[in-house]
């Protein structure tokens, strides 16, 4: 009998610091998509259950170790808890994401050469969702830094064009002037 042994998205590849830069894979958390049926109001439900309501758009709220995040139209992340029944299609996401911190001082640099948003001008808990290189990703602005989450078949991918982009930042930081 083959014995499987789970594995983060990210294992073996990360944490990697380069100049100024560190990225590190965030740990595998439960991780639900909310999508509130038409007409059906469940932030009331969700602070109840949870201790937060829905976010706005391009948003995100946390408390205790949960988080809500917008993730789309109409779709939200419930992150680090179960939800309580809900009129919502709720589907469990916790091993299709890939989760990643970028931070340091140059963590605008490296996301320029990378993502078409203007990651320096995002606040604090803003979301978006918007490409990293080649992939659809889940932007979310931190102080020092920003968590990006793509899926878990781009995991290589996402710490190889980050690890280019960190290397390049570095390099032209280092260039005489």
């Amino acid at each position: 009998m083959i014995d499987l042994v789970a594995k983060s998205p990210a294992a073996g590849l990360l944490p990697v610091t380069v100049g100024a830069s560190t990225l590190s894979e965030q740990p595998v958390t439960q991780i639900y998509s909310i999508a509130p049926f038409k007409g059906a109001h469940v932030s009331t439900a969700l602070k109840k259950a949870v201790g937060l309501g829905l976010p706005n758009v391009g948003g995100s709220k946390s408390k205790d170790g949960v988080e809500i995040l917008w993730a789309a139209r109409g779709q939200y992340f419930l992150i680090g808890a179960k939800p309580p029944p809900l009129p919502a299609a709720i589907t469990d996401q916790s091993d299709a994401w890939c989760t990643v911190a970028l931070t340091g001082e140059n963590t605008d640099h490296v996301m320029a050469r990378l993502c078409p948003l203007d990651i320096a001008s995002m606040e604090h808990g803003d979301v978006a969702r918007s490409l990293v290189g080649h992939m659809s990703a889940i932007i979310v602005k931190r102080k020092g830094g920003v968590t990006l989450m793509v899926f878990r078949a781009f995991a290589k991918t996402l710490v190889h064009d980050l690890q280019t982009a960190m290397r390049s930042v570095t390099a032209q930081a280092t260039l005489p002037d």
